[in-house]
């Protein structure tokens, strides 16, 4: 069966098709029902099977006889360390631990937040929990403490997983404290914080006073093995938070038995990832690239993964990722397309990639953001194995668009993100809900039912849900995604229409940036757009309005905004720049046109908003830009 074969089947024979995706994969209870879909109620699947996503990705190996085989590569140019674990090490490591939470009284329906470094510690707690039927909720450690508050609250952990710090290229982030600042500030007082000591950084961890603070390395080492739970298939096994337009983050859920579908699915056919191969996601276990593809994924699919503590660049050198693939044999790779432009600036004449023998590399993926056709370019010509750009969303969990080189050759067009993956059935809709025709932009929107493994609501917040992503097009999934498709089928994804911005690959909400912003005392109201980068493909601008009588230097303020910035929301949000101006230019009914700003930022051609209040303020606004640009930029 072909590509084309496997979507057309996905989508008129659902049942059939997923239903032999779900004999691939162990079942504790096998589903009697493949998909649940009333048409009222949001579908899905399998909703009948039980099962444990951890027995999936570790014990099955080792009841199969692999526990030898190399399950997690920990590679940390930062501490200069390389330690291997095979599925046995860690089947020891995940079980002890899940039998230390059993022991702090965490339990089936419980939730716990991991807020730790990219470690194997790490790993091991999300194993630990999905081995009980804990729902894990993973917060990336570039998120300051007020945002681990926000989350906290929201889904009222038992117990939070840390570490005493992390390491950074130059700097430490103190992982505990920001633990303890975000419990300072939430409503919700967590039983336990399980803080694992990082001995080789210093900072050594006082246990002895906290009644509260657990030691992760005691707790696993005291601890007798826990088995399995038998999981419901629509069980959360975690929640993943992203940005939201309003400001507070949504949790996206994600179940069991779906995502343990769609990720054995995905590995075999997406990514054509053979078992016993090394695959590697260069990302955050924080993000929803690193739950699905540096974690749950490959485990399941019998592949060893790297757990890289490191950047491309600086870690020492632009050589990393090459020596990386050299080293540990990676067949199929994924990273962001940020990172390959990191490498590309540092090293345009690809002198460093000619050190190290590539040859084991059979595919490079990228996701997170469009790719730009010159970045294309500088990979084809250095390193010459095919890129695949695709495109997916927290929300999915697993890619939407892409190509499918586990099923056969492909044909790839550059800046085109693929064509529909099987159990995804997109289109491009007007305004009006009319699907358009080919080379014709328009709204990415996705009919009902999702795939497996697509998220099952928004956390504690159904309404939220349904108003945010079911609404707009009844009986269709609203990407937020702009979209153009072709002729032959292929998608073209232009970017989002909401304003939620993509900084090197993580959805970062405006309206949160423009609260902290509008936070400092001096200033009397502002907006945050996101700018093209040559790097990180958006990075947020902040446009401010003084209040009157405000004396403060313009470069002063524009300096605080952004330690505000990198205080409220964290250093991911990569905000640099602020710009003062006397007025924003405004529609009648009193909303910012931030289209407009932004298109004047990039130094696009633009066309007088009809609905604008006072044309006057464009030219000011423009003379205000240019005077920026030429000072700073």
């Amino acid at each position: 069966m072909n590509a084309d074969q496997m979507f057309s089947e996905s989508i008129t024979q659902k049942e059939k098709f997923w239903g032999k995706q779900a004999d691939q994969i162990e079942w504790f209870k096998k589903p009697s029902k493949i998909l649940t879909d009333d048409g009222i109620n949001y579908p899905t699947w399998f909703e009948d099977g039980e099962l444990n996503t951890c027995f999936l990705a570790v014990d099955k190996h080792v009841k199969d006889g692999f526990g030898e085989q190399v399950a997690i590569i920990y590679d940390s140019p930062v501490t200069n360390r390389i330690i291997k674990y095979t599925y046995n090490q860690v089947l020891e490591n995940v079980s002890k631990f899940a039998g230390g939470l059993q022991k702090l009284g965490l339990e089936k329906g419980d939730t716990a937040i991991i807020y730790m470094p990219m470690i194997p510690e790490s790993v091991f707690a999300m194993l630990a929990c999905a081995r009980l039927g804990v729902t894990h909720s993973v917060v990336f450690g570039g998120f300051a403490p007020k945002e681990l508050a926000i989350r906290i609250d929201d889904c009222k952990p038992k117990a939070i997983i840390t570490a005493s710090s992390g390491m950074e290229v130059s700097r430490r982030i103190p992982y505990l404290p920001f633990v303890k600042e975000a419990i300072s500030m939430s409503e919700h007082q967590p039983n336990y914080i399980v803080a694992f000591d990082r001995k080789l950084l210093g900072n050594r961890i006082d246990f002895k006073n906290d009644s509260t603070l657990v030691d992760f390395e005691k707790l696993l080492t005291e601890s007798e093995p826990a088995d399995c739970v038998s999981i419901e298939s629509t069980h959360p096994l975690y929640i993943l938070y992203t940005s939201g337009t309003t400001g507070k983050p949504k949790g996206v859920v994600r179940d069991n038995g779906g995502h343990a579908v769609a990720m054995k699915f995905s590995m075999k056919n997406i990514y054509g990832a053979k078992e016993g191969e090394t695959f590697w996601a260069a990302s955050d276990i924080g993000w929803a690239v690193g739950h699905s593809y540096s974690v749950y994924g490959p485990l399941i699919n019998r592949n060893a993964t790297i757990i890289f503590e490191g950047k491309p660049i600086g870690t020492p050198d632009a050589g990393t990722f090459w020596r990386i693939i050299e080293e540990h044999q990676v067949a199929v790779m994924f990273t962001a397309p940020t990172a390959i432009r990191a490498i590309k600036k540092e090293d345009p004449e690809g002198k460093f990639v000619k050190k190290y023998d590539l040859s084991s590399l059979r595919t490079q993926f990228l996701a997170g953001e469009r790719c730009d056709v010159a970045t294309l370019d500088w990979y084809d010509e250095f390193v010459s194995v095919p890129a695949i750009d695709h495109w997916w969303q927290t929300e999915s969990g697993s890619p939407m668009l892409g190509l499918m080189p586990g099923i056969a050759n492909v044909k790839i067009k550059r800046a085109s993100a693929g064509k529909p993956i099987p159990g995804y059935d997109i289109k491009v809709f007007s305004e009006e809900g009319l699907e358009l025709e080919p080379h014709h932009e328009g709204y990415l929107v996705i009919k009902l039912p999702l795939a497996p493994g697509a998220m099952m609501g928004i956390w504690g917040d159904p309404e939220r849900f349904k108003f945010g992503y079911l609404s707009r097009f009844p009986g269709y999934y609203f990407s937020g995604d702009g979209a153009i498709k072709d002729e032959d089928g292929y998608v073209f994804v232009t970017g989002r229409v909401d304003d939620v911005i993509n900084v090197a690959g993580h959805r970062l909400s405006t309206a949160e940036m423009e609260e902290v912003v509008s936070s400092h005392k001096e200033v009397a109201e502002c907006c945050v757009v996101g700018i093209d980068d040559d790097l990180k493909g958006q990075v947020p601008f902040a446009i401010a309005v003084l209040k009157s009588g405000s004396e403060i230097d313009e470069s002063v303020l524009e300096k605080e905004i952004v330690l505000l910035i990198r205080e409220k929301i964290g250093a991911v949000a990569s905000m640099k720049n602020a710009l003062v101006v006397n007025r924003l230019p405004k529609t009648r009914s009193g909303k910012i046109l931030r289209k407009l700003i932004r298109t004047m930022l990039d130094g696009k051609e633009y066309q007088m908003p009809s609905t604008i209040d006072d044309e006057s303020i464009v030219a000011e606004l423009q003379e205000k830009m240019n005077t920026y640009k030429k000072k700073y930029l």
